[in-house]
């Protein structure tokens, strides 16, 4: 599953350029710019782009917020709806990873949630048929069994590849007892709510950049915590193979980063053989920029379609301290071009409130 492997980055990216681009192209470029962050506060942000308006949520402890809006950089200004409140305690705390899918002309909201107790976290699933998911109720479908033994399960995705539906997520080997390890797996589904194939494991922490759990000031977590988490479908330039982004060591750490999966679109992607590593991490921290844990990323087009986008979250400050109030903000990155082996380039994040150019199409 090893290969040695490094993503082309574009570094050559600097704030004296962004400046340089701003002056040059005047005041239409203030008028059509953003700033990251998109929000002031918020984790594991997801959108999907549906006929011309984006539906964005994220992360939350006890309820699941829409935002609807046509400017994905206009956030806060943006329709806001809570979508779903837990009417059960088995799936009323830490609802995390929440992620809105348009599947055969309905909307699903994959979400994980626990009683109370986070080893008890499992993936759940709610239906609109409305065709807004802003109008109308959504309703449970229930919790998607993950495995026969009911482990440990968040952070649920899902694609449709060759006719064939398969969802991705975070989970555990087996029951954590003195240390705990976080695995990418992925199952092949009978409809939205359902798994149709055993859970294959694709990716576990084995790289040291995949291992970090301890944070410079010594914070840390009770027990050891290896993670691979967040995984996220693309593909590359010609469609010729399957990507899985993934986030990699603690979140509570500044050395949460972004790692890749390859596969080749024709290969069986039930085959864990089928599946390469990077053995590099495609996205880090940046101390010069005051950007630390890029990580939970997902794509999204500009509103014309021409371009892409990676939606992530990152702190502002190292690592947060115990009790401190969560510093993750929801971003963007641009997908500016694309390497020799047709995979994404990503443009370099640059510090707060250095003004972009909007997304193509935007009005």
């Amino acid at each position: 599953m090893k290969i040695e492997f490094i993503l082309v980055l574009i570094i050559a990216f600097s704030c004296t350029s962004c400046q340089n681009r701003k002056e040059e192209s005047g005041d239409s470029f203030s008028e059509k710019s953003y700033t990251n962050p998109l929000l002031d506060n918020g984790a594991e942000p997801w959108a999907i782009f549906h006929e011309g308006r984006y539906f964005y949520t994220q992360g939350s402890e006890n309820k699941i917020i829409l935002w609807e809006t046509t400017d994905i950089t206009d956030l806060r200004n943006a329709t806001q709806k809570i979508v779903w409140i837990p009417q059960e305690t088995v799936n009323s705390f830490h609802l995390w990873g929440p992620e809105i899918h348009f599947i055969n002309n309905k909307w699903y909201i994959y979400f994980a949630a626990d009683d109370g107790n986070m080893d008890n976290h499992q993936i759940y699933v709610i239906e609109n048929s409305e065709s807004s998911p802003m109008e109308g109720e959504f309703i449970m479908k229930g919790r998607i069994s993950t495995d026969k033994e009911n482990n440990w399960a968040i952070h649920a995705s899902t694609f449709e590849h060759n006719n064939e539906r398969y969802m991705i997520w975070c989970g555990w080997q087996k029951r954590r007892i003195n240390e705990e390890t976080q695995c990418i797996y992925i199952a092949r589904m009978e409809n939205p709510w359902t798994l149709s194939s055993e859970r294959i494991l694709i990716s576990m922490p084995e790289y040291e950049w995949e291992r970090q759990w301890i944070s410079p000031d010594g914070t840390k977590t009770a027990y050891p915590v290896y993670v691979n988490e967040a995984p996220q479908y693309f593909y590359s330039r010609e469609k010729d193979k399957i990507l899985i982004y993934y986030s990699a060591s603690g979140s509570w750490t500044p050395y949460y980063c972004t790692g890749l999966l390859i596969a080749d679109a024709k290969s069986d992607l039930l085959d864990p053989f089928s599946w390469e590593k990077a053995s590099t991490p495609v996205l880090v921290q940046n101390p010069e920029i005051d950007l630390y844990g890029p990580g939970s990323v997902s794509f999204i087009p500009s509103p014309d379609q021409t371009e892409w986008y990676v939606l992530y979250h990152a702190r502002k400050i190292p690592n947060d301290a115990p009790g401190a109030i969560d510093s993750r903000t929801p971003r963007l990155l641009k997908v500016v071009g694309w390497d020799e082996k047709g995979l994404p380039i990503f443009d370099p994040p640059v510090k707060d409130g250095i003004p972009l150019p909007i997304p193509a199409g935007t009005s």
